[in-house]
C-alpha cells in the first residue's frame, strides 16, 4: 500500500539497534515519492572478540527478527528490505533460501529482499563476473559462512578480509581509510571486490573504489536498496553510488 509522502513505495526496513549506517545509506539513495520506515531489531552491544562472542551477537539478533518483522508490517509496506547482513549468508545458500521463505512467510507474501540475494544479483547484473574478493567486518566464522554462500552460487573467492570490529555497533566507527585499503588488499587476482556488513559505511568508498580500481565494486547496502527498488519496478538511475545504481 501506498501513501501521500509514499506514493510510489513504502519500504519496510528492519535493522539490529546498533546499526546506524544502513538508514542513512538506504536515504540517500531514495528516489521521490518513495519512503523508507525503519523498524529496530533490539540488541545490546555486546563485545565481540572471537568467533563465540561473534555467534552471540547473531543470536541475539535472530532472537528479535521475527518480531521486528510483524511490527514493521503493521504500516503496510509494498516490500520489506533485511538492513542486516550476516544471517543471510548464514549456512549458505540453503541457509539463506531457508531465511528467506521463514520471512515471507511472517510478511504473508509481502516481498523481502536480503543482503546476499541483492550482492548475488548485482554481481549479475554486472556480468563477467567469477572471482571476487570480499570485505568484511566479522570474525571467522562470519567470513568462512559468506564465503560459503558465494562459493554454492559458483564463484571463486581470491581473499577475504574480515576487519574484526569489536561490537556491533563499533562496525560504522570503521574508518574510509581503512575500508580503502581493505578494498585494495582484496581486489587483486579479483574480479570485483564484495563488501558484507551492512554497519560498515562503504557506499561512498565503493562508488570512488569502483573508479580507481578499475573494476566493480559493489557495496550490501547499495546492491541492496538497487534490488528492492528494480525488483518493485523502480527503475530510476542515480549518480555518486557507483555503475550499479547509475547503469543498472
Amino acid at each position: 500500500m501506498t501513501d501521500s509522502l509514499g506514493y510510489r513505495m513504502k519500504f519496510a526496513v528492519i535493522a539490529p539497534s546498533t546499526n546506524t549506517s544502513v538508514q542513512p545509506e538506504y536515504d540517500d539513495m531514495r528516489p521521490r515519492g518513495v519512503t523508507n520506515h525503519f523498524e529496530r531489531i533490539s540488541i545490546p552491544d555486546t563485545k565481540v572478540g572471537s568467533d563465540d562472542t561473534f555467534v552471540e551477537m547473531l543470536e541475539n539478533i535472530r532472537a528479535g527478527t521475527m518480531e521486528s518483522i510483524d511490527v514493521a508490517m503493521s504500516m503496510e509496506p509494498g516490500c520489506l528490505i533485511m538492513g542486516m547482513s550476516a544471517e543471510t549468508f548464514w549456512d549458505g545458500a540453503d541457509g539463506a533460501e531457508r531465511l528467506q521463505k521463514r520471512c515471507e512467510e511472517r510478511t504473508k507474501g509481502v516481498p523481502v529482499i536480503m543482503g546476499s540475494h541483492a550482492v548475488d544479483a548485482a554481481i549479475k547484473a554486472y556480468g563477467g563476473i567469477k572471482k571476487i574478493g570480499i570485505i568484511t567486518p566479522y570474525m571467522p566464522v562470519g567470513d568462512d559462512n559468506v564465503r560459503k554462500f558465494f562459493e554454492d552460487q559458483g564463484y571463486e573467492v581470491t581473499a577475504v578480509k574480515g576487519l574484526k570490529s569489536p561490537s556491533p555497533m563499533m562496525i560504522a566507527h570503521e574508518s574510509k581509510q581503512t575500508l580503502k585499503r581493505a578494498a585494495i588488499e582484496v581486489s587483486e587476482g579479483a574480479d570485483a571486490v564484495i563488501q558484507c556488513g551492512t554497519n560498515l559505511a562503504f557506499a561512498e568508498v565503493a562508488a570512488i573504489a569502483e573508479f580507481w580500481l578499475e573494476k566493480p565494486v559493489i557495496a550490501i547496502n547499495t546492491a541492496t536498496y538497487w534490488h528492492a527498488l528494480r525488483t518493485m519496478g523502480i527503475k530510476d538511475q542515480m549518480d555518486g553510488f557507483g555503475r550499479l545504481l547509475s547503469e543498472f
